[in-house]
Order: C-alpha cells, then sequence, then structure tokens
C-alpha cells in the first residue's frame, strides 16, 4: 500500500469501516472473523464440500436446521433450548439484531446497552430509532450488588447485555449462574425486557475454569421477557460463511416470528450442512482446532507486548481479541492506531468500543486473536519495534 493509497481513518464513523480497510491491510489485527488455516481434521470437511453440497440438494431445508440447531446446543451444552424448539436462524448476528431492535421499536420501549460493546450493536438500535443509553459493565462485575447497581442505573425499559463481552472477555457466568441469575431476578422483579448477546460464547467453552450451563433453563423457569443471539460467525474459519440464532420467550414468540419473517425465508441449506460439520468436529476435539490458535497467539501478543506501552487487560474469558490499556496518558488510541497504521499494521482503537464516552476509549486498543500464527507473529515484531520508539 502506498501513501498515496491510504484512507483518511479519521473519517470513519463506526468499527466496520475501520475493519474494512485493515482487509487491504497487511497485518489485519481488526476484525474478530475466522483468519486462520484449516486444522486437520477441518481440511476433511473442506475435501467434502461437493458431497455436502448435492446432500444440501437432495433432502428438506428443515433437516438441515433441525441438525444445526441440535449440533449448536449439544456443543454449547443447552438442553433447555435445544429442547424449546423457538430458535430462528438467520444469515448472521446482526439480522438477528436488527430482529430484536425492530420489536423492542414495535413496542415503543427503550433500552440500556452495555459498555463498552462493539459499536455495530449501536448503530443498529439507532437506525431502528430505539431510544438508547448506556449501562456500564462495571455494573455487573460483584455479583453481590449486581442487583442494588441495576436499580440505580437502569432506567429504560430493556436491558441489552453481551456475554463474554467483546471487546472486555468479562462473563456474568464466571461463577455459573450466580451473577446472571441477578440480572434476571431484576428484570422479573422490575419489569424489564432481557436482551442477551451470546455471540462470543463459545470461547466460554474452550475455557475450563469457565464453561457454560444451562441459560435457558434459568430464562424459562423464572418468566422473564428475553431475546436471546447466539452465532457461529466468530468461531470457525468458514470464508464468512455462518447462522446466526434468535430465540425468544414464549409470551413474545409469534410476534419476534413475525419480525423475523419479514426480514428473511432461510438461510442456505448447504450452509447450515457445511456448519453442523464444524461443529460436530469441534464436540468431537474438545474445541481443540479454536482454543489452541487463540492460545498460541494470545500467549505470542502478551510476549511481544511486555514492557511496552501497553498493558494486557486480563479478561475473565479468553475470546478471539485482546483488550490493551495505553499506559502513557498523552497518547490515545487514535494516534497510535494513526502509528501502527503507517506501518501495516491495523488494530481497533477503543473509541468506537466506548460508544457513549469515547474520551475513555482512547486509553484502550483492541487486537483479534483469530490469525495464523505465522502471520500474527509477523504483526507481532512489527508492532513491538513501532511501540519501542515511545520506549522513553
Amino acid at each position: 500500500m502506498s501513501l498515496t493509497d491510504k484512507a483518511d481513518v479519521s473519517t470513519f464513523v463506526d468499527l466496520t469501516q475501520h475493519e474494512i480497510e485493515a482487509l487491504k491491510t497487511r497485518f489485519n489485527l481488526a476484525d474478530a472473523h475466522t483468519h486462520q488455516r484449516q486444522s486437520a481434521s477441518q481440511e476433511q470437511i473442506v475435501s467434502r464440500l461437493p458431497e455436502l453440497w448435492h446432500e444440501s440438494e437432495s433432502k428438506q431445508q428443515a433437516h438441515f436446521e433441525r441438525l444445526f440447531v441440535d449440533a449448536f446446543f449439544r456443543l454449547h451444552q443447552q438442553p433447555t433450548a435445544r429442547a424449546m424448539d423457538r430458535t430462528l436462524l438467520s444469515y448472521s448476528a446482526s439480522v438477528s439484531t436488527m430482529v430484536a431492535g425492530m420489536f423492542l421499536k414495535q413496542r415503543g420501549m427503550s433500552v440500556q446497552l452495555v459498555e463498552p460493546c462493539f459499536d455495530n450493536l449501536v448503530d443498529l438500535l439507532r437506525n431502528m430509532q430505539v431510544p438508547l443509553g448506556p449501562v456500564d459493565e462495571s455494573v455487573l462485575h460483584d455479583k453481590d450488588s449486581i442487583y442494588e447497581r441495576l436499580v440505580e442505573a437502569v432506567h429504560a425499559d430493556a436491558i441489552y447485555l453481551v456475554d463474554p463481552n467483546n471487546p472486555t472477555g468479562f462473563t456474568l457466568l464466571a461463577e455459573k449462574l450466580e451473577g446472571f441469575r441477578e440480572v434476571v431476578r431484576y428484570c422479573v422483579d422490575h419489569d424489564k425486557v432481557l436482551v442477551m448477546d451470546f455471540c462470543f460464547a463459545s470461547f466460554a467453552l474452550c475455557d475450563e475454569g469457565i464453561g457454560r450451563v444451562d441459560i435457558y433453563k434459568l430464562l424459562e423457569e423464572s418468566g422473564v421477557t428475553y431475546m436471546v443471539m447466539e452465532d457461529t460467525g466468530k468461531t470457525w474459519p468458514i470464508q464468512d460463511a455462518k447462522c446466526a440464532m434468535i430465540t425468544a420467550s414464549r409470551d413474545i414468540q409469534e410476534e419476534v416470528y413475525n419480525l423475523h419473517t419479514s426480514v428473511l425465508l432461510n438461510v442456505s441449506p448447504f450452509v447450515l450442512n457445511m456448519v453442523t460439520q464444524y461443529i460436530e468436529d469441534s464436540i468431537e476435539d474438545g474445541f481443540a482446532s479454536v482454543r489452541d490458535i487463540i492460545k498460541t497467539n494470545g500467549d505470542a501478543a502478551r510476549a511481544a507486548l511486555d514492557g511496552t506501552i501497553l498493558e494486557f487487560q486480563e479478561p475473565v474469558v479468553g475470546t478471539s481479541v485482546a483488550w490493551f490499556r495505553i499506559k502513557p496518558e498523552h497518547l490515545t488510541a487514535t494516534q497510535l492506531q494513526a502509528v501502527l497504521f503507517d506501518e501495516e499494521v491495523y488494530v481497533l482503537p477503543g473509541t468506537f468500543f466506548y460508544w457513549n464516552a469515547k474520551e475513555k476509549g482512547e486509553r484502550f486498543v483492541r487486537l483479534a486473536l483469530a490469525r495464523e500464527p505465522e502471520v500474527f507473529a509477523g504483526a507481532m515484531e512489527r508492532m513491538r519495534k513501532v511501540l519501542e520508539r515511545y520506549a522513553a
């Protein structure tokens, strides 16, 4: 990339625009999509793609939907959701989020969304003209005070949380259901709709100390009104073929279904068939193909950037992104990102994650880890050399 070709990133209005530009950059550490190569067992799936294609032509759509939902909830250890048969499928998490936003708009509801979070959630809700405010993630950090903190902090009709959160890796589920149960109890007592984004939940499965518990059992037994989004898009290296899901509580299921059918008919049966093979592969290998590469690159990032101006922020759940605090107060994320971009390393500034208080985000940058390790190691080498300029 020549200097004359460089985009003026200061004009970008959201993180996705940064990610689009990063796709043209040698060391793209921006988007959290999967860019690593196939594992040995995944290569076997690729070799079977013609077979999967023809199989998808020969059987009904409902067959592949059933297989996909069954496999997904088996992997995620959600037997209640697996048995409910209320999960609606879409092409992407953004579509599922749009449906949730349409529901809130149709009901005339306001919502408070966790901050920080990935800003396309903000944009989708704003574009749906849903009244929007923040709820700071710190409100959720102490399970013993969650209920009282929510009483103080929440004034909207709905709460929208991301778990594990992107970019921080925080989860309510570190101590099984204790923290999450307090959120649900608050929503029931105060008649709030609970919206949950579990799109990074696969990484909790990679962490033996966290894992997953039956979320939907608690949701169903509590009587809370809820919408839950899940996704496959950040987990397997399948060229952005994916499927997202939205599952709603019984009291609003028909309303959500009617909104969903106004958006799309179905997800490609071939995509469902293929993604199901990757899910079954991860069940078979205990998520090794996903876990190992995230651990390798996460360790490489910590080692390479240790002792620099960046301080790694320890997550509760190690997801496919790493969150770093910029130590020098005079240096902002916007400035550092521009310097790294000049050296063909593209990271995301924290500004857009702190969508309601961008000045807070100037203290952070985010790196994506789902990359081929050799490429990632080269990015770390280049990045450390840039950061050494600030050693004094």
